[in-house]
């Protein structure tokens, strides 16, 4: 047998308070088995705000901050400027939130982190809507979605608005690197968090994150449907290094309704909905094997 691919140290132990099959607890996981014992982490408004556990007990080996909503990226520039006063600097700071706290709440505080260049990595764990709060839609719901507040029959019906694109929202802060994760696939996402741990700078991580009640499925899907969101390429993993794209798993090009079926939140989709996400994905999969041709 090969050497093992994934350390076998754990950051995290039981007691989390997420629901069965959470795709934020294997995010959490595998991050601190990338990055280790020296990190910090700065954790808004979010579920993760309240699953590590109730006072005095945790789930996390490492320290963490909890924080105002919008305040990620301020509080990773705060964190960073404490700890190259007291001059240590073999800690990785962290921010970690939610997609509405990334996309929407934190956007600003986190362009200004990005754009003041300090030298943090935040991780998106994207479960695609306000999760923690009753599964409202965020910019980073796809379209299509069911959520509590896109409900299906109603007068607007389903999200009608794209998914946020924060990787391109990234790359145009030409930050030195950016990466998407799955928890489908343990050995690329800790090497990219390996990877992001040895740059200098503001880094950027996207990783999908199910939700069973959000996506309303069952719990024991989680991991295939993580898998089946990269192999259809609804989810596609790549990294973005001094400005250059480069795809890390191609994926199988399977069709879209294997990834959807899964999710009720999709159940209400006819065939031709269907289809115009499938036309979607297959137009964002081309722009960016163009961006790896080119180099861009």
């Amino acid at each position: 047998m090969g050497k093992p691919t994934i350390p076998e140290t754990e950051f995290t132990f039981p007691g989390s308070t997420g629901c069965p099959g959470c795709g934020a607890n294997l995010v959490m996981r595998y991050l601190l088995k990338g990055l280790g014992e020296r990190t910090i982490l700065s954790i808004p408004a979010c579920c993760w705000a309240v699953m590590p556990g109730y006072w005095p007990s945790t789930c996390l080996k490492v320290p963490l901050l909890y924080t105002a909503f919008e305040a990620t990226g301020a509080a990773m520039s705060g964190l960073r400027a404490a700890l190259d006063v007291k001059g240590i600097k073999d800690v990785t700071v962290v921010g970690f939130a939610g997609d509405g706290g990334t996309v929407d709440i934190g956007l600003q505080a986190m362009s200004g982190a990005a754009e003041r260049r300090t030298d943090g990595i935040y991780v998106m764990y994207d479960n695609e809507a306000y999760m923690n709060t009753g599964i409202q839609r965020s910019g980073s719901t796809p379209w299509g979605a069911w959520t509590t507040t896109t409900p299906v029959g109603s007068t607007h019906g389903f999200k009608h608005e794209a998914k946020k694109d924060i990787m391109a929202i990234m790359q145009a802060h030409r930050i030195p690197y950016a990466a998407t994760v799955s928890v489908a696939h343990p050995e690329d996402f800790i090497k990219k968090v390996a990877k992001a741990k040895e740059v200098k700078g503001f880094r950027f991580i996207h990783a999908m994150s199910p939700c069973p009640p959000g996506w309303r499925m069952n719990p024991m899907h989680v991991v295939e449907v993580a898998r089946l969101a990269v192999d259809t390429h609804a989810f596609p993993l790549y990294e973005i290094e001094s400005g250059k794209v480069r795809i890390t798993r191609k994926g199988k090009g399977a069709p879209v309704s294997e990834y959807l079926r899964f999710q009720g939140r999709f159940s209400h989709l006819t065939d031709v909905e269907i289809a115009a996400i499938q036309k979607a994905i297959d137009e964002n999969w081309q722009m960016l094997l163009a961006k790896e041709a080119s180099g861009t």
